[in-house]
Order: structure tokens, then C-alpha cells, then sequence
């Protein structure tokens, strides 16, 4: 390997998230469809990262792929350096459905992933405690899901998602079924847990100016196959104003490249 080569792997072995060469094939008696061809990109630790693109670009295929939910039919996808190979409690999961046990409190939908790490019941109390603490919900600790708003919900599928310590913070649209005005105040108490957390944090949404409100990297994909069209640096500072005329900048620009 030549010295070049060798600071090229160094690089990528040093970024929290390295998505290299990857492809996603769906095969079936009728037909094969290409969802991902040869997506590259990287994400530094502690960043938050954004994945927008037009409805088919494979979006949802890339997050499953990079949780371990599928697996690549080419490339691979390293998380420091270690290739993903099936879901571990490295990756927090969040989801546009809330996925919570209704049968279950929001201090024990919270404590569900430290139970299934066998941790001891006085650090898995400590360690909810903090999660709820952590997004204001501490007074709802045993309040069931049927009494929560949906921001609710989605802040204790949050913190469910935290409570484990993982290195790496998937979310997938989460906020695509809340009204407008609820997907604004949990995109500050959002920015507010990343800041105090300093989880690496990569989003999938199809709204682009949640994209450029929240993250610090836009990758933007584009369709048939799906593909990395271009990384978009946002560099503007937070709280960021909507209506900013360097902001709609950004939105316009990103817009253009999805084709909207």
C-alpha cells in the first residue's frame, strides 16, 4: 500500500461512520431492482448528519443497511473501523413509528434495552432516570403511551434509544407524524441532547429545510440507482432562523440537486 493510499485509510478508519462502495440488490423471480449503487460518504465523530433525496432513492434501504437490519449486496459499512455485520447496541434506533410497549410505563419502555443487556437493576434505574431526565420527561416516568402527545412519544423513544450509550444515533424521519409546531420544539430539544450528549447522529428525512435546521452535513441521494449526488456543508451557526436568506440558500440549493 502506498503512503497515499495508507492516510486514505487512516482517514476512514478515524471517522465514526464509513460508508464504502455500497450496493443493495433486490432479486426475485420477476425482477431485480438496484436500490443503492456504490454509495460513498463518511460522518466524524460527534456530528450530525442529514440524508435527504427524492421518494425512491433509498433512503430507508441505506439506514437498515447501516443498523444491520440488511445485508450490502456490495461495499460495506464500518463503524470505527469495524464492519457492520447484524444490529448491535452500538446503534440507538429511532423510528417515525414509536415503537413503544403499551403495556409497559415510560420509565420501563426506557429501561427495555438496558434489560436486555442484563444490566443491574440500580444502574439500569440510574441510567432511565438520567435518559428521562435528559428529555424533560421524568415527571411522565410512569404514565403508560396512551396517555403521551406524540412529541412525547418520540422523546421516549429517544431516550430509550440513548439509554443504552450507543456510539452512533440512527433516526429514521422520526418526526414525519407530528404536527409542525411539535416538530419545531423537538428539533431544539434534539439539537439540545446532541449538544449534551455529543452522539454522532445521522438522519433520514425527506423535508430539506429539517435537514438544514438541524445538521452540520447534508447528504443529498438521487434515484434510479440510489446514490450520493453531492455532501452539502452547512455552515451556519445554530439556533438557525428559517427565515434567514442564507438558510433558504442552502434549502434552495438542495432542492435543486433532488429536482424538486
Amino acid at each position: 500500500m502506498s503512503t497515499e493510499e495508507q492516510g486514505v485509510q487512516n482517514a476512514q478508519n478515524a471517522q465514526k461512520v464509513h460508508v464504502d462502495g455500497l450496493g443493495k440488490r433486490y432479486e426475485s423471480d420477476r425482477q431485480t431492482v438496484q436500490a443503492l449503487q456504490d454509495v460513498n460518504f463518511g460522518v466524524d465523530d460527534g456530528e450530525f448528519v442529514c440524508i435527504v433525496g427524492p421518494s425512491g432513492c433509498g433512503k430507508t434501504t441505506l439506514f437498515r443497511l447501516i443498523a444491520g437490519l440488511e445485508d450490502p449486496t456490495t461495499g460495506a459499512v464500518r463503524l470505527d473501523g469495524t464492519p457492520v455485520e447484524g444490529p448491535g447496541t452500538d446503534r440507538g434506533m429511532v423510528f417515525q413509528e414509536y415503537g413503544l410497549f403499551p403495556w409497559r410505563t415510560v420509565r420501563e419502555n426506557v429501561s427495555f434495552g438496558l434489560e436486555e443487556q442484563g444490566v443491574e437493576k440500580a444502574e439500569r434505574g440510574r441510567r432511565t432516570s438520567e435518559m428521562l431526565e435528559l428529555v424533560g420527561l421524568d415527571e411522565f416516568a410512569d404514565a403508560y403511551p396512551r396517555e403521551l402527545s406524540g412529541g412525547m412519544k418520540q422523546r421516549v423513544g429517544i431516550a430509550r434509544a440513548l439509554a443504552v450509550d450507543p456510539e452512533l444515533l440512527l433516526m429514521d424521519e422520526p418526526f414525519g407524524a407530528v404536527d409542525a409546531q411539535t416538530r419545531d420544539m423537538l428539533h431544539e430539544e434534539l439539537l439540545s441532547i446532541w449538544s449534551e450528549t455529543e452522539k454522532t447522529v445521522l438522519f433520514v428525512t425527506h423535508d430539506v429545510e429539517e435537514a438544514v435546521t438541524l445538521s452540520d452535513r447534508v447528504v443529498v441521494m438521487a434515484a434510479d440507482p440510489g446514490r450520493v449526488r453531492e455532501v452539502v456543508d452547512v455552515d451556519l451557526a445554530r439556533p438557525r432562523e428559517r427565515t434567514d436568506a442564507e438558510f433558504a440558500e442552502y434549502v434552495e440549493h438542495i432542492r435543486g440537486l433532488i429536482g424538486e
